[in-house]
């Protein structure tokens, strides 16, 4: 019976010339650094005009058109064009903004025209006509005497649109300016090697070496597992880039879907194989998206000794001689676990070498901290997803080899969507407070049937003492680096279950730089309004020690602290959990629950 092939998820023609053109930028010492730190929207509605290319915004999202379809070196020059509005300081307010845009276009026309980065699409015409040597005084000529029509099709936004959105967030102007200086010294340096013969010309992507590609190919033809994610990953080799971004041997781009490789790390066939597959199983088992605002060089360091723990079992490849972290001490533990551990020593772990390097983790950031929220970043987790899943489907099928059993558990847990923070709130809720016995009484009659008007209805009433040390403490972190959205969301929430499950009553601690006990409030209150007292420092100790020790608060009560994690390491003797954003991160090794608000 033939064997099924495992389906790899393509990105269509226009998804994948955007893609393209993003790797040429990074590879181009100029808008490196210029690209990593911007972010880019594909989404449908985004802000970018039906008949346009792209728009860029101050805080640094370019907003392309999700449908247009072109080639890539046409997107090369678009993309360029957006970078450099941002490097260039053109972001800005002005009195005149059509004419401030304008101006901006042709200087950026013919700045890239210079240096012949790309040629212009079709639609997008560089001025021909002389122009003064600064956008300022192009701008004041284009105020005083009006716009031209022929340098209305210097941007990238369409007939009649402007490409640059000032007032969509806050620009930083030295931060970009300083973005495009480096690129300016990298491409400077590049020149050099150029013409020393140390380094090739930036052109198409640059091919992996022979062991790399073989190493690559073995999985695709001879391991399923991994089959599927190593043909729908890019592989680069170039030393250029490898410098910039400080990669020892190698390291993996999620966001991008690329793996970085450094052909001066010398390794051999079998080396590389491991390393690929190290590579491979960081993106597939969604390291990135499962660190929760964990520390990221300790989380990739945890990550780390989990998979080559897993790659030794199962016999892929041979160990390299540098980079590779494995402790035979943590076998069988998860990443999670592992994380928890070291994280009591940082200083002895902050000194360990990944393939990267020296404090360096092989998992690159993402450009832009909120990616994951676009819908880029869940068409990416779907198809590493499915990669592994129907990887593991045909290894399994084909009796392929020895799997480790945590690796098979991770890559099925993987398969099912995570809980929402709000069940495990409310199991949560579900486990210190049971459903209240209650009994008919006819104290309170309950609405009566309109069928039978003269007949009273009993109503369910809780059986007396029932609801008595039926509460918990709320410890409410109210400083500055709180976010409000995150502070109604929690409150809402435990209002919510509260009621639901009877709870009279909620002992409310405010906490900042000292604590302020609002004492017991029921929960309509909290869900109806609560006034937030303070906005100071953070110290949250003082509201815990508050709750312990007072004599009308329930010795089994439970605690839920609600914080973004900017606080010191606190003792708690209670039952409690954690109610904190995605993006936070606990100073110390939690003993409760913690439940992460999206």
């Amino acid at each position: 019976m033939a064997r099924r092939r495992a389906r790899v998820v393509r990105l269509d023609p226009a998804a994948a010339a955007v893609k393209e053109a993003r790797s040429r930028l990074y590879r181009h010492p100029m808008f490196f650094s210029l690209e990593r730190s911007s972010g880019l929207n594909r989404q449908k509605r985004n802000r970018c005009p039906p008949g346009g290319w792209a728009v860029v915004t101050a805080s640094g999202r370019i907003h392309v058109h999700p449908t247009r379809l072109a080639s890539a070196e046409d997107w090369v020059y678009v993309l360029a064009h957006c970078l450099l509005h941002l490097g260039l300081g053109h972001l800005k307010m002005e009195r005149a903004p059509a004419e401030w845009n304008v101006a901006c276009d042709c200087q950026v026309a013919r700045f890239l025209g210079d240096f012949k980065i790309a040629r212009p699409p079709v639609g997008i015409e560089p001025p021909v006509v002389p122009l003064p040597a600064s956008e300022s005084q192009l701008y004041e000529r284009l105020c005083a005497e009006g716009i031209p029509p022929e340098l209305r099709l210097c941007g990238t936004a369409g007939p009649g649109a402007y490409d640059m959105l000032p007032s969509q967030g806050r620009f930083d102007e030295g931060f970009w300016r300083a973005k495009l200086a480096d690129g300016i010294r990298a491409a400077v340096a590049s020149a050099v090697r150029v013409a020393g013969g140390v380094e090739d010309p930036m052109g198409g992507p640059r091919k992996s070496s022979s062991a790399v590609d073989k190493a690559r190919q073995w999985f695709v033809n001879r391991y399923p597992l991994l089959g599927s994610l190593a043909s729908g990953m890019s592989f680069l080799e170039d030393p250029a880039v490898c410098r910039r971004m400080d990669i020892s041997v190698a390291a993996v781009d999620p966001e991008m879907r690329e793996v970085y490789i450094s052909p001066g790390a010398g390794l051999e066939e079998d080396e590389w194989r491991f390393v690929v597959a190290h590579e491979l199983l960081h993106v597939g088992l969604r390291h990135d998206a499962r660190r929760q605002g964990r520390d990221a060089f300790l989380w990739n360091v945890a990550c780390d000794y989990v998979i080559n723990g897993w790659l030794l079992e199962m016999g892929i490849g041979e160990l390299p001689k540098m980079g590779v972290l494995h402790d035979s001490k943590l076998r069988g533990m998860s990443a999670e676990e592992v994380y928890d551990l070291i994280v009591t020593d940082i200083r002895k772990y902050r000194k360990l070498v990944t393939l990267r390097g020296k404090g360096l983790g092989d998992i690159l950031e993402p450009s832009r901290p909120d990616w994951w929220q676009t819908g880029e970043g869940v068409d990416l987790d779907s198809f590493y997803r499915s990669c592994l899943r129907q990887g593991l489907a045909h290894h399994e099928e084909g009796e392929r080899g020895y799997l480790p059993a945590g690796l098979v558990e991770e890559i099925r847990a993987l398969d099912q969507p995570p809980i929402p923070w709000d069940v495990e709130l409310a199991q949560w809720f579900d486990e210190h407070f049971a459903p209240v016995e209650k009994r008919r009484s006819y104290a309170r009659p309950s609405r009566r049937q309109s069928a039978t008007p003269d007949i009273p209805r009993p109503s369910w009433v809780p059986v007396e003492g029932a609801l008595e040390g039926r509460t918990f403490g709320v410890v409410l972190d109210t400083s500055g680096s709180m976010d409000r959205r995150l502070l109604s969301k929690a409150l809402g929430a435990i209002a919510s279950y509260s009621i639901s499950r009877d709870v009279p009553a909620v002992r409310v601690v405010f906490c900042d730089a000292a604590a302020y006990d609002q004492g017991y409030m029921p929960p309509e209150v909290i869900l109806d309004r609560v006034k937030v007292r303070g906005r100071g420092g953070t110290v949250l100790q003082p509201g815990i020690k508050l709750l312990e020790e007072a004599e009308d608060f329930p010795t089994k009560g439970p605690i839920l602290i609600i914080t973004d994690g900017w606080c010191d390491p606190l003792r708690i003797h209670r039952e409690h959990a954690f109610l904190m954003p995605t993006y936070g991160r606990l100073p110390f090794v939690p003993k409760g629950k913690v439940f992460r608000i999206e």
